[in-house]
């Protein structure tokens, strides 16, 4: 099976909770009800190191979490049903908006018709200005991947989509919030609570 998300990673990004967009797709022939242990590959490729140890630790315990809700118990063991494999990749982006204000013409008097004097028309000169405002922000993704462990394919693949936290009082919570919206695209519900 060909990896199923074709997304742009460095185009997404991780964390607020106001802006969470998650991708997902998975394979529809394969038996999700029947997966009850899961194996920790660890993250693709070192991106953990991006991460503070805080945040890594509550990345994974925020997906460790959602698949026990789902009956899914992680084990060392190689015979496990699936690999779960982790991504996160940021980078650096600028934006730039423009505000436009301005103020138009106005009206005059002329001289009317049968009664005399009354309202005209007129004109005036307007002008207008253009404030440029520019900031920047740091974005990324957060990428799960499952693999089948016996056939070494991938089933399911999910990424998260929002805007990174700088204020670590509420990195937490939206860590939490990521891993969970990406999770509530898995094809299985949860059955039990945290």
């Amino acid at each position: 099976m060909k990896f199923i998300l074709k997304i742009s990673l460095a185009s997404l990004v991780l964390f607020a909770c106001s802006s969470i967009k998650v991708y997902s797709d998975y394979d529809k022939t394969y038996d999700f009800t029947q997966v009850k242990t899961a194996q920790y590959f660890g993250w693709a490729d070192g991106t953990d190191k991006i991460l503070s140890p805080f945040d890594k630790e509550r990345v994974e315990k925020a997906f460790g979490a959602e698949f026990k809700s789902r009956g899914i118990t992680f084990t060392q063991s190689e015979t496990s049903d699936i690999i779960v494999s982790l991504h996160i990749v940021t980078e650096q982006k600028t934006q730039t908006t423009a505000t436009t204000t301005g103020m138009g013409g106005y009206g005059g008097y002329g001289y009317g018709g049968y009664y005399g004097y009354g309202p005209g028309y007129g004109y005036g000169t307007g002008y207008a200005t253009t404030t440029y405002s520019t900031y920047d922000y740091t974005v990324g993704t957060l990428l799960v991947s499952v693999y089948d462990t016996k056939t070494k394919m991938l089933v399911w693949e999910s990424a998260a989509q929002g805007t990174i936290e700088k204020d670590a009082k509420n990195r937490e919570k939206n860590i939490n919030y990521a891993v969970k919206s990406i999770m509530y695209k898995y094809p299985v519900k949860p059955t039990t609570t945290k």
